[in-house]
């Protein structure tokens, strides 16, 4: 309902207008005040959205009473209401916002007709707004599906540029801010606290949550410029924590990946948080990658480092010959250094852990690789060593060999039929009953393209033969084709076909 404030000194006028005007809109709220200062008073408690004003009043008058409230609620409305057709008070109001004015005496209709303008705007603002309010909603759910998704693409694939450019610009993080991977690792059965985790990492700042590949939830985080890397980082890792329960608690562990001023290196920060995450039974349920002894390399750390990130990228990539030279090149470097035996056992045993958790967060089911025996020289650790190596390659080659050809074409085929939904990575691996990340790799390595690429060409491809018919908008259009910004979608089409959906239309349609 819309309220109706009227402002006058004297009692019969309020009472006459207020009869004349519920009258004719019975379902407004109407309220009175006999002077400015009352006026000034009641609006903050009234919350009018009109307010009938009276000009001539003592003590404080309208012009000032409408100053004040109007530095306060700008959003409230006035018509002017005077005995006196000046100009100087006609130019103040008009300065103060006033929408327009009514002589004293006026006649019935006249109020009506002049107040009814006024409320007509009031009720397209608010049709406008809700709206937008709906329209600000849907862009916040898809945004929502679509985190996931981008987390997914930057961690284990590449993101087109349209899509990380525009939704960084949406979202309004600036690429060029420091960020981090932490990798939470949740025991079986607590699943449901996904999106309590969710919302933690909202109320906390910047950061996007990654699809829950197995136990392994991995979380971006971009850095806060009040707070140093270590404090943020530890911050978020016990409030997450605090999600866990009695029973599941000693289990969980997060992974903190180094901070990097590029997306383009959180694939690094990425691997350090799952690296971080080998040991699980440390006290402190968190640990820092730049924490952990470095593995891989006898004197140079950074080489360990490269090293590391090389043999995970060759594990996902089912680069096998390359996992095998990659293991026995850290083997010999042990061996050239005299290292201890066991020790060195120990450490590349630690590697073809990290194997394993990267076969796992692509879907791949397998125990964790251990050796049978104690080696009693280099020789016997080489032999053991590609004898666990080729059991991983066995596991990989069959899990993949398991994939009908079909399957592509399914995906395919859910995607063009359903390119005008919030289609998350998450459900369309529910759909075919294979992990987010799988599908990933999969589109890549099957058609050349992600995901994302694909369900774009597909919307575009759409948006163009919508734009064919000159009858529909382009808002109608945005929302047809899945999404939910008619700026966004604009900037998008424009990005994959170099002009924008006007000029598009406009050509199309000259050729008729």
């Amino acid at each position: 309902m819309i309220k109706l404030l009227i402002v006058d000194d004297e009692q019969i006028e309020r009472d006459g207008m207020q009869v004349i005007l519920q009258r004719a809109y019975p379902d407004i709220i109407v309220e009175q005040a006999k002077n400015g200062k009352i006026a000034v008073e009641l609006a903050g408690e009234f919350k009018p959205d009109l307010i009938l004003m009276d000009i001539m009043m003592p003590g404080m008058n309208g012009l000032e009473a409408i100053e004040k409230i109007s530095a306060d609620y700008p959003e409230v409305k006035f018509v002017m209401v005077t005995a006196y057709d000046m100009f100087d008070y006609a130019r103040t109001a008009l300065k103060l916002g006033v929408k327009d004015y009514l002589l004293k005496p006026s006649k019935p209709r006249e109020i009506v007709e002049t107040v009814g303008k006024v409320l007509e705007e009031i009720e397209a603002e608010r049709a406008s707004l809700a709206v937008n309010k709906l329209q600000q909603e849907a862009l916040e759910k898809a945004l929502r599906v679509v985190e996931t998704d981008v987390v997914t693409q930057l961690l284990y694939d590449h993101v087109h540029e349209v899509h990380i450019d525009l939704l960084m610009e949406m979202l309004d993080i600036k690429s060029t801010r420091e960020s981090f991977v932490m990798v939470v690792m949740l025991p079986a059965g607590s699943e449901h606290l996904y999106q309590v985790i969710k919302e933690k990492v909202r109320k906390n700042g910047s950061g996007w949550v990654g699809a829950l590949s197995g136990c392994q939830l991995p979380i971006i985080v971009f850095r806060q410029p009040d707070k140093s890397y270590r404090t943020q980082a530890v911050f978020l890792a016990r409030d997450i924590l605090s999600s866990a329960t009695a029973d599941t608690g000693a289990r969980w562990f997060i992974g903190i990946g180094d901070a990097y001023g590029s997306l383009d290196q959180i694939r690094q920060s990425y691997q350090e948080a799952l690296n971080a995450t080998m040991d699980l039974s440390i006290p402190v349920k968190y640990r820092f990658y730049s924490d952990m002894p470095i593995l891989g390399a006898v004197s140079d750390g950074q080489l360990g480092r490269q090293r590391e990130k090389q043999l995970f990228d060759q594990v996902r990539l089912g680069q096998w010959d390359l996992v095998v030279d990659t293991i026995m090149e850290v083997i010999h470097s042990y061996a050239n250094a005299g290292t201890n035996l066991l020790q060195a056992q120990q450490r590349i045993l630690e590697l073809l852990w990290m194997a394993s958790r990267v076969m796992s967060e692509l879907g791949i089911e397998i125990d964790t690789p251990t050796y049978s025996l104690q080696a009693q020289d280099y020789r016997q650790l080489r032999i053991e060593t590609n004898h666990l190596l080729e059991q991983m390659r066995q596991v990989h080659e069959e899990s993949y060999d398991r994939l009908e050809a079909d399957k592509i074409q399914q995906i395919k085929q859910y995607i063009t039929e359903h390119s005008n939904e919030d289609i998350s990575l998450d459900a369309l691996a529910n759909k075919v009953g294979l992990s987010p990340i799988y599908i990933s790799k999969m589109f890549k390595e099957k058609l050349g393209v992600n995901y994302i690429d694909f369900l774009t060409e597909c919307r575009i491809e759409k948006a163009k033969k919508l734009l064919a018919d000159s009858e529909k908008s382009l808002k109608e259009i945005t929302f047809e084709i899945g999404y939910h910004e008619p700026n966004y979608f604009s900037k998008v089409f424009k990005k994959m076909c170099s002009i924008s959906p006007t000029e598009y239309r406009k050509t199309l349609l000259s050729k008729k």
